[in-house]
């Protein structure tokens, strides 16, 4: 991975890395499909990452909490599985949460998810094969990129 992408996880806003990757997809000449795939992937993961970043709440899938977004937690959260988790996450923390804190908003994946088939009132049913593997691939485009 190149340095930059480190400084831009580390700092950078949601619109500042998904520009940075639209730039790199034409920089590689990568065809449209995926060209057209990487930058929403993105933009629904971290519209979630970049905030828990900045309001100090960042967790790994595991559950542990994260001092800094890297791009490997990046990657560990594209997991199809670990990302239906993150919403999952996220929605039980914002019912819990009261008044007087700030909820996470959801969204821009929960959009995402439900346009891949994901079903975000039933945590236990799963997706289909083709559509995570999709995913693998579009994470391993992205992977290319930085």
């Amino acid at each position: 991975m190149k340095q930059e992408s480190y400084e831009l996880f580390k700092s950078a806003t949601v619109d500042e890395i998904t520009a940075y990757l639209a730039n790199e997809l034409k920089t590689k000449n990568e065809p449209d499909f995926w060209a057209s795939r990487v930058v929403p992937f993105s933009d629904a993961i971290l519209s979630v990452l970049v905030v828990l970043r900045d309001e100090k709440k960042l967790f790994s899938p595991e559950g542990e909490m994260v001092e800094e977004l890297t791009p490997e937690l990046f990657f560990r959260w594209s997991d199809f599985v670990s990302l239906k988790s993150l919403a999952f996450k996220i929605q039980r923390t914002n019912r819990a949460t009261d008044e007087s804190k700030t909820e996470i908003d959801l969204s821009k994946l929960a959009s995402y998810l439900s346009a891949n088939n994901v079903n975000l009132e039933n945590e236990q049913l799963d997706f289909p094969i083709p559509t995570y593997n999709l995913h693998q691939g579009v994470s391993n485009v992205i992977k290319s990129l930085l």
